[in-house]
Protein backbone atom coordinates (compact mmCIF):
# COMPACT_ATOMS: atom_id res chain seq x y z
CA UNK A 1 0.00 0.00 0.00
CA UNK A 2 1.65 3.80 -0.73
CA UNK A 3 1.44 5.89 1.28
CA UNK A 4 1.09 9.93 0.01
CA UNK A 5 1.10 13.41 2.35
CA UNK A 6 1.67 16.44 1.46
CA UNK A 7 3.66 17.79 4.70
CA UNK A 8 4.11 21.20 3.50
CA UNK A 9 2.41 22.94 0.82
CA UNK A 10 2.58 27.26 0.48
CA UNK A 11 4.48 29.97 -0.79
CA UNK A 12 5.98 29.70 2.52
CA UNK A 13 7.33 25.65 2.11
CA UNK A 14 7.13 23.04 0.53
CA UNK A 15 7.75 19.03 1.39
CA UNK A 16 6.11 16.21 -0.03
CA UNK A 17 6.53 12.30 1.47
CA UNK A 18 5.80 9.30 -0.93
CA UNK A 19 6.39 6.10 0.83
CA UNK A 20 5.74 2.10 0.37
CA UNK A 21 6.83 -1.37 1.83
CA UNK A 22 10.41 -0.82 1.12
CA UNK A 23 10.64 2.77 2.59
CA UNK A 24 10.30 6.31 1.18
CA UNK A 25 11.15 9.88 -0.23
CA UNK A 26 11.21 13.18 0.29
CA UNK A 27 10.32 15.36 -2.95
CA UNK A 28 11.71 19.28 -1.30
CA UNK A 29 12.51 19.98 1.82
CA UNK A 30 11.73 23.52 1.94
CA UNK A 31 11.18 23.87 6.11
CA UNK A 32 13.43 23.39 8.44
CA UNK A 33 14.98 19.85 9.41
CA UNK A 34 13.62 20.16 12.36
CA UNK A 35 9.66 20.89 11.02
CA UNK A 36 10.27 18.23 8.58
CA UNK A 37 11.17 15.41 11.01
CA UNK A 38 7.77 16.48 12.79
CA UNK A 39 5.74 16.17 10.07
CA UNK A 40 7.14 12.75 9.39
CA UNK A 41 6.42 11.57 13.19
CA UNK A 42 3.43 13.20 13.12
CA UNK A 43 2.63 10.53 9.74
CA UNK A 44 4.52 7.55 11.95
CA UNK A 45 7.48 7.91 9.30
CA UNK A 46 11.60 7.39 11.10
CA UNK A 47 13.78 9.56 8.78
CA UNK A 48 16.08 6.69 8.95
CA UNK A 49 13.52 5.26 6.39
CA UNK A 50 13.79 8.09 3.77
CA UNK A 51 15.99 6.93 0.86
CA UNK A 52 16.53 10.11 -0.49
CA UNK A 53 15.48 13.54 -1.26
CA UNK A 54 14.42 14.98 -4.50
CA UNK A 55 14.55 18.81 -5.34
CA UNK A 56 12.67 20.41 -7.55
CA UNK A 57 13.88 23.67 -7.89
CA UNK A 58 16.06 26.01 -6.33
CA UNK A 59 13.88 28.42 -4.71
CA UNK A 60 14.16 29.13 -0.86
CA UNK A 61 10.47 27.78 0.00
CA UNK A 62 11.82 24.23 -1.52
CA UNK A 63 15.31 23.66 -0.36
CA UNK A 64 15.70 25.80 2.80
CA UNK A 65 15.78 22.32 4.87
CA UNK A 66 17.45 20.61 2.34
CA UNK A 67 21.23 20.85 3.76
CA UNK A 68 20.74 20.07 7.60
CA UNK A 69 18.12 17.57 7.08
CA UNK A 70 20.33 15.45 4.26
CA UNK A 71 23.77 16.09 6.40
CA UNK A 72 21.85 14.84 9.72
CA UNK A 73 20.49 11.28 8.67
CA UNK A 74 23.10 10.84 5.45
CA UNK A 75 20.24 10.95 2.69
CA UNK A 76 21.39 11.32 -0.78
CA UNK A 77 19.96 14.60 -2.96
CA UNK A 78 18.81 14.20 -6.35
CA UNK A 79 18.22 17.07 -8.74
CA UNK A 80 18.15 18.23 -12.49
CA UNK A 81 21.96 19.39 -13.07
CA UNK A 82 20.95 23.13 -13.03
CA UNK A 83 19.17 22.85 -9.89
CA UNK A 84 21.89 21.14 -8.49
CA UNK A 85 24.10 24.21 -9.42
CA UNK A 86 21.94 26.62 -8.18
CA UNK A 87 21.64 25.13 -4.79
CA UNK A 88 25.48 24.71 -4.63
CA UNK A 89 25.87 28.69 -5.88
CA UNK A 90 23.40 29.61 -2.79
CA UNK A 91 25.11 27.44 -0.55
CA UNK A 92 22.30 24.76 0.13
CA UNK A 93 25.19 21.99 -0.96
CA UNK A 94 27.99 21.22 1.05
CA UNK A 95 31.03 18.93 0.32
CA UNK A 96 29.81 16.53 3.06
CA UNK A 97 26.60 16.03 1.42
CA UNK A 98 25.85 13.31 -1.25
CA UNK A 99 24.46 14.83 -4.27
CA UNK A 100 23.58 13.05 -7.41
CA UNK A 101 22.19 14.19 -10.94
CA UNK A 102 18.88 12.47 -11.65
CA UNK A 103 19.01 10.92 -15.09
CA UNK A 104 16.15 11.17 -17.61
CA UNK A 105 15.33 8.07 -17.38
CA UNK A 106 14.78 8.31 -13.82
CA UNK A 107 16.01 5.90 -10.93
CA UNK A 108 14.90 3.53 -8.21
CA UNK A 109 14.89 4.80 -4.25
CA UNK A 110 13.54 3.28 -1.26
CA UNK A 111 11.96 0.07 -4.15
CA UNK A 112 9.65 2.96 -5.87
CA UNK A 113 10.64 4.34 -8.85
CA UNK A 114 11.21 8.11 -9.77
CA UNK A 115 11.28 9.84 -13.26
CA UNK A 116 11.79 13.60 -13.57
CA UNK A 117 9.95 16.19 -16.10
CA UNK A 118 10.63 19.15 -16.98
CA UNK A 119 8.35 21.86 -15.72
CA UNK A 120 8.16 25.66 -17.21
CA UNK A 121 9.04 28.30 -14.02
CA UNK A 122 11.69 30.29 -13.47
CA UNK A 123 14.77 28.54 -12.44
CA UNK A 124 17.48 27.03 -13.73
CA UNK A 125 16.14 23.71 -14.60
CA UNK A 126 12.91 23.03 -12.53
CA UNK A 127 11.52 19.62 -12.35
CA UNK A 128 8.24 17.69 -11.46
CA UNK A 129 8.47 14.40 -10.74
CA UNK A 130 5.89 11.24 -10.90
CA UNK A 131 6.53 7.96 -9.01
CA UNK A 132 6.01 4.67 -9.15
CA UNK A 133 5.13 2.69 -6.02
CA UNK A 134 5.71 -1.16 -5.01
CA UNK A 135 1.95 -1.64 -5.96
CA UNK A 136 2.40 0.13 -9.26
CA UNK A 137 0.47 3.16 -7.81
CA UNK A 138 1.44 6.09 -9.98
CA UNK A 139 1.72 9.47 -8.35
CA UNK A 140 3.05 12.87 -9.79
CA UNK A 141 3.76 16.38 -7.97
CA UNK A 142 3.68 19.18 -10.48
CA UNK A 143 3.76 22.27 -8.95
CA UNK A 144 5.54 25.77 -9.49
CA UNK A 145 4.44 25.26 -13.56
CA UNK A 146 2.98 28.61 -15.51
CA UNK A 147 1.19 26.67 -17.45
CA UNK A 148 0.50 22.83 -18.37
CA UNK A 149 2.23 21.84 -21.53
CA UNK A 150 2.57 18.71 -23.51
CA UNK A 151 5.82 17.69 -21.47
CA UNK A 152 4.21 17.99 -18.12
CA UNK A 153 0.33 16.62 -18.88
CA UNK A 154 2.44 13.48 -20.92
CA UNK A 155 4.18 13.00 -17.36
CA UNK A 156 1.12 13.14 -15.28
CA UNK A 157 -1.13 12.17 -17.48
CA UNK A 158 -3.13 8.58 -16.35
CA UNK A 159 -1.75 8.55 -12.68
CA UNK A 160 -3.63 7.11 -9.48
CA UNK A 161 -2.85 10.62 -7.60
CA UNK A 162 -1.96 14.23 -8.41
CA UNK A 163 -0.69 17.13 -6.39
CA UNK A 164 -1.28 19.63 -8.80
CA UNK A 165 -0.49 23.78 -8.43
CA UNK A 166 -3.77 25.83 -7.64
CA UNK A 167 -1.76 28.64 -7.00
CA UNK A 168 -3.63 32.10 -7.53
CA UNK A 169 -6.75 33.74 -7.84
CA UNK A 170 -6.68 36.15 -11.16
CA UNK A 171 -8.69 38.19 -9.68
CA UNK A 172 -7.36 38.27 -6.46
CA UNK A 173 -3.81 38.76 -7.42
CA UNK A 174 -4.09 41.74 -10.18
CA UNK A 175 -6.61 43.70 -7.35
CA UNK A 176 -3.71 42.34 -4.62
CA UNK A 177 -0.60 44.45 -2.54
CA UNK A 178 1.95 42.59 -5.16
CA UNK A 179 4.05 45.39 -7.48
CA UNK A 180 3.25 45.22 -11.28
CA UNK A 181 6.50 42.91 -11.91
CA UNK A 182 5.76 40.02 -10.05
CA UNK A 183 2.69 40.21 -10.40
CA UNK A 184 3.72 40.03 -14.32
CA UNK A 185 6.03 37.06 -13.00
CA UNK A 186 3.40 34.71 -11.48
CA UNK A 187 1.06 35.11 -14.64
CA UNK A 188 3.32 34.44 -16.98
CA UNK A 189 4.39 30.92 -18.37
CA UNK A 190 6.73 30.43 -16.22
CA UNK A 191 5.51 31.88 -12.91
CA UNK A 192 2.73 29.84 -11.16
CA UNK A 193 -0.76 27.94 -11.97
CA UNK A 194 -4.02 30.42 -11.88
CA UNK A 195 -6.74 28.25 -10.22
CA UNK A 196 -8.67 28.46 -13.64
CA UNK A 197 -5.89 26.48 -15.14
CA UNK A 198 -5.67 24.22 -12.40
CA UNK A 199 -9.23 23.16 -12.97
CA UNK A 200 -8.65 22.74 -16.66
CA UNK A 201 -6.29 20.37 -16.10
CA UNK A 202 -7.94 18.46 -13.58
CA UNK A 203 -10.65 17.61 -15.51
CA UNK A 204 -8.38 16.39 -18.26
CA UNK A 205 -6.89 14.23 -15.67
CA UNK A 206 -9.81 12.83 -14.63
CA UNK A 207 -10.90 11.71 -17.74
CA UNK A 208 -7.25 10.01 -18.10
CA UNK A 209 -8.33 7.72 -14.83
CA UNK A 210 -6.83 10.10 -12.23
CA UNK A 211 -9.43 9.84 -9.00
CA UNK A 212 -7.32 11.66 -6.50
CA UNK A 213 -6.50 15.37 -6.60
CA UNK A 214 -4.76 17.12 -4.08
CA UNK A 215 -4.47 21.60 -4.64
CA UNK A 216 -0.86 22.63 -3.80
CA UNK A 217 1.41 25.62 -3.14
CA UNK A 218 -1.69 28.19 -2.32
CA UNK A 219 -0.53 31.58 -1.88
CA UNK A 220 -1.16 32.96 1.35
CA UNK A 221 -1.93 36.69 -0.44
CA UNK A 222 -3.58 35.69 -3.33
CA UNK A 223 -5.83 32.55 -2.71
CA UNK A 224 -8.13 30.96 -0.21
CA UNK A 225 -8.52 26.96 0.38
CA UNK A 226 -12.11 27.54 -0.35
CA UNK A 227 -11.87 29.34 -3.61
CA UNK A 228 -9.45 26.79 -4.88
CA UNK A 229 -11.10 23.63 -4.03
CA UNK A 230 -14.94 25.41 -5.51
CA UNK A 231 -13.18 26.55 -8.99
CA UNK A 232 -11.87 22.92 -9.73
CA UNK A 233 -14.43 21.15 -7.51
CA UNK A 234 -17.15 23.59 -10.07
CA UNK A 235 -14.89 22.01 -13.23
CA UNK A 236 -15.62 18.59 -12.45
CA UNK A 237 -18.95 18.99 -11.79
CA UNK A 238 -19.78 20.22 -15.11
CA UNK A 239 -17.82 17.57 -16.83
CA UNK A 240 -20.25 15.59 -14.99
CA UNK A 241 -18.41 13.92 -12.35
CA UNK A 242 -19.13 13.24 -8.96
CA UNK A 243 -16.89 14.36 -5.90
CA UNK A 244 -16.05 11.09 -3.41
CA UNK A 245 -17.14 8.73 -6.16
CA UNK A 246 -15.56 9.61 -9.68
CA UNK A 247 -12.99 11.62 -7.61
CA UNK A 248 -11.34 12.96 -4.13
CA UNK A 249 -10.36 15.92 -4.28
CA UNK A 250 -8.63 17.80 -1.02
CA UNK A 251 -6.63 21.14 -0.53
CA UNK A 252 -3.32 21.35 1.28
CA UNK A 253 -1.82 22.92 3.54
CA UNK A 254 0.55 22.39 6.55
CA UNK A 255 0.52 18.97 8.15
CA UNK A 256 -1.34 17.69 6.57
CA UNK A 257 -3.21 14.11 7.06
CA UNK A 258 -1.65 11.37 5.12
CA UNK A 259 -3.24 9.43 2.62
CA UNK A 260 -3.00 5.68 1.92
CA UNK A 261 -4.12 3.93 -1.14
Amino acid sequence: MAKFCSLYSSSSGNCTYIGGSQGGILIDVGVSAKRTADALADIGVDPSSIAAIFVTHEHTDHIIGVRVFAERHGIKVYGSEGTLAGMEELGAITPKMKTDIIPAQGIEAGGMFVRPFKTPHDTRESTGYSVVTPDSKRIAVATDIGIVDDCVMNAIYGCDLVLLESNHDVGMLQNGPYPYFLKQRILSNHGHLSNENCAKTAVRLMESGTTRFILGHLSKENNIPSLAFETTHAAMTMAGARENIDYILSVAGDKNPAVSF
